[in-house]
């Protein structure tokens, strides 16, 4: 019989969950998938400066489980960035309890164990999918955002001014 996964504790979401090469459009390219749990494997020990144990500490995870979660990131990001891959940041088995153990404990809208989270449905905004509309900064008309083309790149069907995000 398997022994049950332990849900990693995961201290917060980024705001951006999606990267991609410039001037290549988004339809064209392929993505790697960056679980939440890998990317906060690799900002407790880089960003925070951490050893492995101490990062298993605060996830709730063995330090073997944080060096698989490092090495999957590092393989990752090595395809996205040698291969021109579009990098997205979703689902893991996570909670999101705060930092002394108190909080959410995987239950309710916004919590859980992350499967599946990618910015649709309920929560959708600014970082978790992009914008729902493109904004002229010069007259205000503002129409519905075109998947995989950056409002920048849309001209003001009025005035011809590039775009920017409307949401």
């Amino acid at each position: 019989m398997v022994r049950p996964r332990r849900v990693r504790r995961v201290e917060g979401i980024p705001q951006i969950t999606y990267y991609k090469p410039v001037g290549v459009p988004l339809a064209s390219l392929e993505e790697v998938v960056i679980t939440l749990d890998e990317l906060e494997a690799v900002r407790l020990t880089a960003g925070e400066g951490l050893s492995q144990s101490e990062t298993a500490e605060r996830m709730n995870v063995s330090q073997p489980t944080v060096h698989r979660l490092i090495e999957n990131f590092e393989k990752k990001i090595t395809d996205a960035l040698l291969n021109g891959k579009a990098i997205r940041v979703e689902g893991g088995d996570w909670i999101m309890p705060n930092r002394d153990g108190t909080g959410p404990t995987g239950t309710g809208r916004g919590y859980g164990r992350g499967r599946g989270w990618s910015g649709r449905g309920a929560g959708r905004g600014r970082g978790y999918g992009g914008p729902q509309t493109c904004r002229c900064p010069k007259c205000g008309t503002v129409v519905p955002h075109t998947r995989g083309i950056p409002c920048r790149d849309m001209r003001c069907p009025k005035c011809g001014t590039p775009m920017i995000p409307g949401d």
